[in-house]
């Protein structure tokens, strides 16, 4: 049996995203988004049980015997740290390990625009990043609060389950909370964080009517939040906070929502053609016409409003996937499988095309 070691040290070295010890199976890596087996026996349920009670605290087992599964982050020395979740299926353990690369990319390193680095800027409100899972939404959000870090003097302080990057404080004051570990739950974290006297507040995820109905309190109280949520596009995030709330409540908080809204980023990680991946990216910046819409509940006409308002800094997913295929880094046919407008997409693939001529 290969050591918990080596097998992380297997996605290191080839740079995978993840790593997959499931029974009766050789461990798999994820690279560039597709599963890898590594040349290894199938694994038995006595040697993953061996691997997880080697991340886990003594009584560790004992409390996933019982819950059957368990979030938590694991780190190997100074080389990296994971997010783990340990599960069980058809009454077998397995295990999921995300890589976290010790060093926090810049936003320059991830190719985004100059308008992702003026959220950072902002006093308050709510930026919102969005995505399938596995779409890299935990790294930008890491390298928005990177880059004030490096460039305000705020104190920020984030809610995780697990916590994923690790910050060094360089201007600003930084308070990283973990679920479960520093504080009982989201709830009370939540609840308690105003008394904390932060600036920035990073909600790991927005998962439930608790924290969205956090976040936005938060937000409303003249703070920075920043949040992920698992949609497909901005328009669709719209509509998932709302409709969390009672119908009853549902008019004001459109009426709130488009008050401290200020960004959603929606992305996906596609294969590159030479290798590795890239992001591509919807951006909705919430203008006067996008806050208007939101309080009249019209979201449905924001996707138009983004394809027609590059002039604000607002890119549609279609134009960014564009970008992408006329500069050789993804293939027309990666852009096709990840756009929900195809038709839209040949649009702007053609009208790209036109204007090279």
């Amino acid at each position: 049996m290969q050591s918990l070691k080596v097998l992380l040290e297997q996605v290191i070295h080839h740079e995978a995203s993840d790593l997959h010890l499931s029974f009766n199976l050789p461990p798999l890596l994820r690279m560039d988004g597709v599963l890898h087996p590594l040349d290894l026996p199938p694994m038995t349920d006595a040697e993953i049980n061996s691997l997880i009670a080697e991340m886990l605290p003594p009584d560790g087992m004992t409390v996933f015997n019982s819950k059957k599964e368990m979030d938590f982050s694991y780190a190997l020395k100074d080389q990296a740290r994971f997010r783990v979740n340990i599960y069980t299926q058809q009454g077998h353990p397995a295990v999921a390990m995300r890589l976290i690369p010790a060093i926090i990319p810049t936003l320059e390193d991830l190719g985004m625009p100059a308008i992702v680095r003026s959220f950072c800027d902002l006093p308050q409100g709510l930026i919102l990043v969005t995505g399938p899972t596995g779409q890299g939404k935990s790294t930008t959000l890491a390298s928005m609060v990177s880059n004030i870090n490096h460039t305000r003097t705020t104190h920020i302080i984030s809610i995780e389950d697990p916590i994923e990057y690790i910050f060094t404080p360089i201007k600003s004051l930084i308070a990283q909370r973990e679920v479960y570990h520093d504080t009982l739950n989201w709830e009370v974290s939540l609840r308690s964080i105003l008394r904390e006297d932060p600036n920035v507040v990073l909600i790991g995820e927005m998962r439930d009517f608790e924290t969205i109905r956090s976040a936005i309190t938060i937000a409303e109280t003249g703070h920075l939040v920043f949040a992920t949520l698992h949609t497909n596009s901005a328009s669709q995030a719209i509509d998932r906070i709302i409709d969390v709330f009672p119908e009853e409540q549902q008019r004001q908080i459109r009426v709130q929502l488009g008050s401290i809204l200020e960004a959603v980023m929606s992305q996906r990680l596609l294969p590159r053609i030479q290798g590795g991946r890239v992001a591509a990216l919807e951006i909705m910046v919430a203008t006067t016409a996008v806050r208007n819409l939101i309080r009249e509940g019209k979201t449905q006409q924001i996707d138009n409003v983004i394809a027609t308002s590059a002039e604000s800094g607002m890119v549609s997913l279609e134009s960014s996937l564009a970008t992408l295929v006329t500069s050789g880094i993804i293939s027309e046919d990666v852009a096709m499988g990840a756009t929900n407008q195809p038709d839209d997409l040949k649009r702007v693939l053609m009208g790209k095309s036109l204007n090279r001529i």
